[in-house]
């Protein structure tokens, strides 16, 4: 049965909220370029609705939320606000470009740990701000949805009568989260029950339901909300998000797509062949790797082992697959590029992939495909993916490897020098260390004067083979800032200098962002000043 002639009383939205919750997650940050691919990436994948972010958090965030509605066509284009009047205006201004698609997503918390320390107020003001923001909302767009943060802490009866208010007061869908991940599946499930039981207007809204994961119960949560009515799931790929994160949209979706049976027929508009896509996608632009063992899209969710497992296999597939590769959009047969490949060919995989690249950054990227295709012989999705990061980051590039050689070995003590561009100039030293990593990063620090400190290292191959690109991601401290970054190389030490540069290049954009803001508030304040 096409999706066309399914029951939409049993559809379930996807509310994909990677580009905000998912990019809270500690080191997940993405710059405007990158946000783009992973909001087009969601367009493909036919989810309902985008949050782009939080407007009123920093400029940054109000250009992003801007141009993914200006970009975006298919789904609609959220932002978050709090319930206060600048948070909305903003969010309006930023979604406004998506039209009768976009939707001002207002929250405010409702528990009564939040209520006592945080807000400082009573149930009645709680209330009264609630409607307040909604209605406010509604001078703007049409698509208000009102999320009570930590609703499931929150006491059943204060929460019917804030979700029976902001209803009344214009809200067309209320999110009822899981902000820290408290909930267990039967009570989540009561919850929603007891919300449709006794909120007398609840028809007039779509429930949706926000699960994080911190007692790994996210996906179970939003399956026992929507089998006692939620109709809406917010969630991100891979469960990026917060702490342990969000409820995970491929497990979700292909649950449902799965055990159909078990939920009366409920149904996902999402193309499932496009997770698998989506997946690496998110885990190449944000750094976060996913773990082999996660299901769905993890390296070994298709993999059988066990040689009863394997026999079983061969005999007949759904012996131990519940589920086929290729309904996620894992294939043997993903094409493969070579140093043989020409300019056409490569710009014609990048398009298929998803990515358009002006002249400048086609050339840029090919003349980097040309240099890794004489290091391999095969060209994966995921090289290319890792060249292209490179070449859609807004950081400007201070410093950049020019040269790098190690000596290293168990008699030898671990040296590096490095060469180092900047600008025209040209800057080169050495150092050693415990290994060639240490010794290259100390060198690096000597070159520039910024040291820094490595707070988090990890390395994973991103690609198969002997040959295979590695992928180092870091965590480094730069006085009170924490900055994470990544590099990638067939060379573990070149592949560690350049994350550890990336991170360098990425503070140093932030402090001259920093000082140029505080620059033009002063310039503000004196020409304020001036005034008769």
């Amino acid at each position: 049965m096409t999706a066309s002639k399914q029951d939409e009383s049993k559809r379930v939205v996807i509310f994909d909220t990677t580009l905000r919750d998912g990019e809270q997650c500690p080191g997940a940050s993405m710059g405007l370029r990158e946000k783009l691919e992973v909001a087009k990436q969601l367009e493909r994948l036919n989810v309902d609705i985008v949050e782009a972010g939080f407007p009123i958090a920093s400029p940054g965030d109000f250009e992003a939320v801007r141009a993914v509605a200006e970009q975006i066509k298919k789904p609609q284009i959220a932002g978050l606000a709090r319930c206060i009047n600048k948070d909305i205006e903003r969010c309006a201004e930023a979604v406004a470009p998506a039209g009768k698609r976009g939707r001002i997503h207002v929250f405010l918390a409702t528990s009564a740990i939040h209520r006592q320390f945080k807000l400082k107020k009573a149930k009645d003001e709680i209330v009264k701000q609630a409607v307040a923001g909604v209605k406010y909302a509604g001078k703007f767009c049409k698509n208000i949805e009102f999320s009570p943060e930590d609703a499931s802490r929150t006491e059943p009866e204060f929460l019917a009568e804030v979700v029976q208010a902001v209803i009344d007061a214009g809200a067309t869908t209320v999110n009822i989260p899981d902000t820290v991940g408290y909930a267990v599946p039967i009570e989540f499930g009561q919850l929603i029950a007891y919300l449709n039981e006794h909120v007398r207007n609840i028809e007039q809204a779509i429930i949706h339901v926000h699960c994080h994961n911190d007692l790994g119960l996210a996906v179970a949560n939003s399956m026992a909300a929507v089998r006692n009515g939620a109709r809406g799931v917010e969630c991100t790929i891979n469960g990026l998000g917060e702490r342990a994160g969000n409820c995970s949209l491929e497990e979700f979706v292909m649950a449902m797509r799965t055990r159909a049976d078990a939920y009366g027929g409920l149904w996902t508009g999402v193309n499932t062949k496009e997770l698998y896509r989506a997946s690496r996608l998110v885990s190449q632009l944000t750094g976060m790797v996913v773990q082999r063992n996660k299901a769905i899209v993890g390296a070994n969710a298709f993999a059988h082992e066990s040689g009863i497992h394997q026999d079983g296999m061969l005999k007949e597939r759904s012996t131990y697959e519940i589920m086929r590769p290729e309904d996620v959009g894992i294939s043997g047969s993903e094409l493969v590029l070579g140093k043989h490949s020409g300019r056409h060919g490569f710009s014609s995989h990048l398009a298929r992939m998803g990515f358009h690249l002006s002249p400048e950054e086609l050339d840029r990227a090919y003349n980097e495909f040309v240099v890794l295709a004489d290091k391999k012989k095969v060209i994966y999705d995921d090289d290319l993916i890792s060249i292209m990061r490179e070449q859609i980051s807004e950081i400007p590039q201070v410093y950049v490897l020019d040269y790098l050689h190690v000596s290293t070995g168990t008699s030898t003590v671990p040296t590096a020098t490095v060469r180092l561009k900047k600008d025209q100039q040209v800057f080169q030293d050495s150092a050693c260390g415990d290994g060639p990593v240490d010794a290259t990063l100390k060198t690096i620090d000597r070159i520039t004067g910024v040291p820094g400190t490595l707070k988090d290292y990890a390395i994973q191959a991103i690609t198969q083979g002997e040959d295979a690109v590695g992928e180092v991601s870091v965590q480094v401290a730069f006085e009170n800032e924490q900055v994470a970054a990544k590099g990638a190389s067939t060379d573990i030490v070149e592949a560690s200098a350049k994350a550890y540069i990336n991170a360098l290049n990425s503070h140093l954009f932030a402090q001259a962002a920093a000082k140029k803001e505080k620059s033009k508030k002063r310039g503000a304040r004196g020409k304020q000043g001036r005034q008769p």
